[in-house]
């Protein structure tokens, strides 16, 4: 999710000032992704620059609002239409470092994948008691988006054991031994030229 369509969307429901547009999203999103107060202004200055938004007079308050624009509705619109491509979301930081201690020496890569198993169980762990935690009906946004996280989670469990399984079955036979050794190959091929 963008940002920038999170706050729209906010938006739509109403007229908001950043301090409330932050609140909102952290509260629709369960405060699974924080924002600071930086990314809003900067974020809505860029939507206001693309006619998406327009600010309103300040408040008593001296807080600006904001309103979203006949535009932004349909940028919005679009983006509700519109499917997230798996392309579209960040590089799977735990695929590459797996991939990466396979190539690198001296890795132990069943102790890397035995370490994320262990600290993925006690996150499923943790979201499970959450789930259980309320089930208040204006709880509802915060629930999906657990759900959402919570099936991510046992994902994540299932191909980890998927690469425990995979290790074991691709074991290499061990360490070389002297015949396979290259200095042990080089002293045999000189003692049969003697």
């Amino acid at each position: 999710m963008s940002i920038r369509h999170g706050l729209l969307a906010l938006l739509e429901r109403g007229q908001m000032y950043g301090y409330q547009l932050r609140a909102a999203f952290e509260e629709s999103t369960g405060s699974t992704w924080p924002l600071n107060i930086g990314q809003v202004y900067t974020t809505l200055n860029r939507l206001e620059r693309d006619g998406l938004v327009r600010p309103l007079p300040e408040n008593e308050g001296g807080q600006r609002p904001y309103e979203i624009t006949d535009a932004g509705r349909a940028d919005l619109a679009l983006w509700f239409a519109t499917p997230i491509s798996r392309n579209d979301r960040p590089r799977d930081e735990l695929s590459i470092k797996l991939a990466l201690a396979l190539t690198t020496p001296g890795v132990d890569v069943r102790a890397v994948v035995q370490t994320q198993r262990s600290a993925t169980m006690r996150t499923l762990q943790e979201l499970t008691r959450l789930k259980y935690a309320s089930d208040r009906p204006e709880d509802l946004p915060w629930q999906l988006v657990l759900d959402a996280m919570l099936f991510q989670t046992e994902a994540e469990i299932r191909w980890l054991d998927h690469c425990e399984t995979t290790l074991v079955r691709h074991r290499p036979a061990g360490p070389p031994g002297p015949a396979a050794r290259p200095d042990a190959v080089r002293r045999t091929d000189e003692e049969a030229r003697r």
